[in-house]
């Protein structure tokens, strides 16, 4: 009887956990923040969809009553894609103080497959005539997993990647990590699962020894990854800002992030090429897959665009308590002091005015002293993963005449943003959402249009910076 009791004991922490992170009730707890927080949600929801929305909701909410913990996400990222917002989403799992026992029981039920590296060994060897390129074992170029790629037997199109080693955490032998679907000669992601078995449908691209996700990694074919630190190097992605000069007219500044802990990089790199700026006749800006991060990080480059007054929508926000508290109200350790003294002056603000949809950036117009005169033309390269501001960064630019912006359209995340916060019932994840609203959404809305650039760089093109270097407009 004693040890039953001590178990129990030993079990207890888990089980409440566990118990906070039905699906159900966290489902739950996301709809109600969302409907009263979420400054987009009357724009989204509104007389013609309400129906359609309300059967949609309803639908989830059956699922997940019946669901595996390691499926909840899934159901919670397909609630929030009705509103088809960048800046909404769940956290990467947290693991916080959960032990490896309970993060693994936590995705113990993941979908799983009977193959082991000795029968895989055995299929390798047997049908080596006949394999399809992609099958064999794949390393994850941070050496953190080995997968085994076979054909499925009930989908002749269809390839399973499941775990052979992993952390044993997270991820166990035997389970899927990713499903591809070959059509003709070309690879199709099915979906690919994060740490935290979220399925994701990232582009991919096969060669003969690689697998590359995009922003979920690159994969090396081989049983073994060679301890190559320099290749390995070369195939991770590349954050940081850097400069390089491409000729004796043009500079190449490339910016992977407007976070601000980058803002020091940014501002560095600008005062160490000073004289190079002022002598060029071309500079190209690459912020091509910018996620975004804040203005302030790129405020010391506006004025090598600058030729005309750079007017700036006016932004309020949805000013409710929740909003205050964990939008505002909590510590952002890279923000610099001087910026942290005006937020607590904005929180007193937003304090005066809860319930409100308060104009916290009034519309603005930006006038420097004079007008540089190098760089004398300025290339933005953008693609359709520049979101929030990196957008702003383009709507700024785009008014200079020294500018020309190049790619394809933005993503169309700049109307709802300032991404809140809010821990969930289940520890582990976080949900997140926008609480500021542009107040041109209703004149100019750019809601998953993007910004379009001047000039669209044709599919065929690989080299973007080449194309940009070597333009010639149409006379």
């Amino acid at each position: 009887m004693k040890k039953i009791f001590i178990l129990t004991l030993i079990l207890l922490p888990f089980l409440s956990k566990a118990q906070s992170c039905g699906c159900s009730e966290n489902l739950k707890y996301i709809i109600e923040r969302i409907k009263n927080n979420y400054v987009g949600y009357k724009d989204k929801v509104n007389a013609t969809n309400q129906e359609r929305f309300n059967n949609f909701t309803d639908s989830l909410l059956k699922v997940a009553s019946i669901s595996n913990t390691n499926d909840c996400k899934n159901i919670y990222v397909k609630w929030l894609s009705f509103f088809k917002d960048g800046h909404m989403g769940i956290s990467a799992f947290k693991a916080g103080n959960a032990s490896k026992d309970e993060i693994r029981a936590y995705f113990s039920k993941a979908e799983k497959t009977s193959w082991n590296e000795r029968d895989f060994d055995e299929y390798l060897l047997r049908n080596e005539a006949k394999l399809d390129g992609i099958e064999g074992y794949w390393n994850f170029v941070l050496n953190t997993y080995k997968m085994g790629i076979v054909k499925d037997s009930n989908k002749n199109d269809e390839f399973i990647g499941f775990i052979c080693k992993a952390d044993s955490v997270y991820w166990t032998p035997g389970q899927i990590k990713f499903r591809i679907r070959k059509v003709n000669d070309s690879y199709n992601v099915i979906y690919i699962r994060a740490l935290d078995h979220q399925e994701n449908i990232p582009p991919i691209v096969v060669s003969k020894d690689l697998i590359d996700f995009g922003n979920f990694g690159k994969w090396v074919k081989g049983k073994i990854l060679k301890n190559n630190p320099e290749a390995i190097a070369a195939l991770m992605p590349k954050i940081s800002p850097s400069f390089n000069v491409l000729d004796k007219e043009t500079n190449l500044l490339v910016i992977p992030s407007f976070a601000i802990r980058y803002k020091k990089s940014v501002d560095s790199i600008l005062e160490q090429n000073k004289v190079l700026l002022e002598k060029s006749k071309h500079l190209i800006i690459d912020i091509r897959n910018n996620p975004g991060g804040l203005v302030r990080t790129f405020e010391n480059i506006l004025p090598y665009i600058y030729t005309n007054p750079i007017y700036s929508s006016g932004y309020s926000i949805l000013a409710t308590a929740d909003n205050i508290k964990d939008g505002y109200e909590n510590d952002e350790p890279d923000l610099p002091e001087a910026y942290k003294k005006e937020v607590i002056e904005e929180v007193k603000k937003l304090k005066e005015h809860v319930g409100e949809l308060y104009p916290v950036y009034p519309a603005d117009t930006l006038k420097f002293d004079h007008v540089l005169k190098n760089p004398k033309r300025i290339s933005i390269l953008m693609n359709r993963n520049n979101k929030s501001a990196s957008e702003l960064f383009i709507l700024k630019a785009e008014q200079s005449k020294k500018v020309t912006l190049f790619g394809e359209n933005s993503a169309g995340a700049v109307d709802y943003v300032e991404a809140v916060s809010a821990q969930m019932p289940c520890k582990f994840y976080s949900l997140s959402y926008p609480a500021v609203r542009s107040d041109s959404v209703d004149t100019h809305p750019l809601d998953n249009i993007g910004i379009a650039p001047k000039v669209a760089i044709p599919g065929n093109v690989k080299d973007w910076v080449e194309f940009a270097r070597t333009y010639t407009p149409d006379l």
